[in-house]
């Protein structure tokens, strides 16, 4: 049977493709390997395997029974990954209801029971009194320039104490910000476009270099007074 032809498309009509939906790959730990969806919205980009394998290397020696907090959750890659690698407890903020969604779905089909999705602004929710946490995973949308504002809250309100660990990823070309007093900037790298680093709150007395603090990595470390 001869078919008709379709009529034109009248310019300016046309459908752009639909993008088949991301995947996140857990690098390390009891999920290793496990492929995970990741929603198609605005900001939602997974932390790279590579930045991710050098984040959890720096983090191993505290990461077994940690508290973790992953203030953009966003695809989960920070907060299923700590999961997968031993951490205790991870609380994973999310603010867009579609991503909530899937970051739900994604510790059922783990079963991560250790994990708490919780939808909210981050800095909403850390405007009030916390308890410390061990680790904190801070990688918002570039745009936002929430790093700086985010890193205030947390000192402030008593979201970490000394010896806690805070990750920090931002935009090459604009750098990591300026850290609260009291904040020590232990390590520092770049991976194309992303600049990243851990910064330790310091305990009382420990010196920058001396590795003196259980598990602390020891380069050249920038001090912020």
């Amino acid at each position: 049977m001869t078919r008709a032809p379709r009529p034109p498309v009248p310019a300016g009509t046309e459908r752009e493709p639909k993008r088949a939906p991301g995947r996140l790959r857990i690098v390390g730990g009891i999920y290793r390997g496990r492929k995970l969806p990741v929603p198609d919205q605005p900001g939602v980009r997974p932390t790279a395997d590579r930045v991710r394998e050098t984040l959890f290397n720096w983090l191993a020696p505290i990461m077994p029974g940690a508290r973790c907090l992953d203030c953009f959750a966003g695809s989960g890659a920070l907060g299923l990954e700590a999961a997968s690698r031993g951490a205790a407890e991870v609380v994973m903020l999310e603010r867009a209801e579609p991503v909530v969604r899937q970051l739900l779905a994604n510790v059922r089909t783990l079963g991560a029971n250790q994990v708490q999705v919780v939808r909210g602004d981050a800095q909403r929710w850390l405007e009030g009194q916390g308890r410390p946490f061990d680790i904190v995973f801070l990688d918002p949308p570039f745009a936002d320039s929430l790093l700086a504002p985010t890193c205030a809250l947390l000192a402030r309100n008593g979201w970490v104490r000394e010896g806690s660990r805070v990750y920090l990823e931002a935009q090459a070309r604009t750098g990591l910000p300026p850290l609260p007093q009291g904040w020590c900037l232990v390590r520092e790298q770049r991976a194309g476009q992303v600049a990243y680093g851990l910064a330790l709150v310091e305990p009382h007395g420990w010196v920058p270099g001396t590795g003196s603090s259980a598990g602390e990595p020891t380069p050249t470390a920038t001090r912020h007074r």
